[in-house]
């Protein structure tokens, strides 16, 4: 049950319902979490099927799935887990194979990128931003072929 103080509404637990007799049209989002370095918070599956591979990973991992997000190369199917990590499904791109693509985390997407390249990694995808304001990603392929994803600020 909320209480009266002054100008302010706020509930039980104390947390402000309206301010100054004006309600806010959207919450608030809370504070971006810190970067962790090194730790791998995404997966990406390009798929040759990315709807087939959607309802494959719902009935035999009990993923759960967001809407879609359109993108110019077709609907981008994330998933998200209780600790701040999960992934995408979408398209191979020709001659690109089916697979699967682990996103790090970084403080600098551009200097981690530089970096990578420096000591041997292939350019793939140079850092480009998120739409949305959701960050900067660019991916690489180090020596011996395997894939790489970055995620982080610019």
């Amino acid at each position: 049950m909320a209480t009266k103080k002054s100008a302010r509404n706020t509930t039980k637990k104390g947390v402000s319902t309206r301010s100054a007799g004006k309600r806010s049209s959207a919450p608030k989002s809370p504070p971006p979490r810190p970067i962790r370095p090194g730790y791998i918070s995404h997966t990406e599956l390009a798929s040759a099927n990315p709807l087939a591979t959607k309802v494959w990973c719902q009935e035999v991992l009990g993923w759960k799935f967001l809407e879609p997000v359109p993108t110019p190369t077709g609907p981008y199917h994330m998933w998200s887990f209780e600790n701040n990590s999960g992934g995408g499904i979408r398209s191979n791109n020709p001659p690109e194979n089916p697979g699967s693509i682990p996103y790090v985390e970084v403080s600098d997407i551009q200097a981690a990128f530089a970096k990578a390249l420096r000591a041997g990694a292939t350019k793939m995808f140079p850092p480009d931003e998120i739409p949305g304001g959701m960050g900067w990603i660019a991916v690489v392929q180090a020596p011996g072929g395997v894939v790489f994803g970055f995620w982080g600020p610019k």
